[in-house]
């Protein structure tokens, strides 16, 4: 039971990667810039470049508010407040 706990929160944090990084690609934004200026002292982020990977194959339109409230679920309010600005500079 607990191991299915941990991969169910590990999908839907993948979920919420793939999300976050089809928003930046859709709105011509770097997400490995936005994720840097989010959180400066981490390195690269490998699930962030497979999910890279994966959202130039599929393109899906992804809603801001839909990522930000993701983000913030997941405990990324940094992202999260990094996205909402970029998102008000775009309108």
């Amino acid at each position: 039971m607990k191991n299915n706990v941990i991969e169910q929160y590990e999908q839907d944090e993948n979920i919420m990667i793939q999300l976050y990084a089809q928003w930046c690609i859709n709105h011509d934004l770097d997400p490995f810039a936005l994720y840097q200026t989010a959180y400066p002292d981490q390195k690269t982020n490998d699930a962030l470049a497979s999910a890279i990977e994966e959202t130039e194959k599929n393109v899906l339109e992804v809603d801001t508010e839909t990522v930000i409230q993701v983000l913030q679920l997941f405990g990324n309010d940094h992202l999260a407040f990094v996205v909402s600005e970029i998102a008000s500079k775009l309108k």
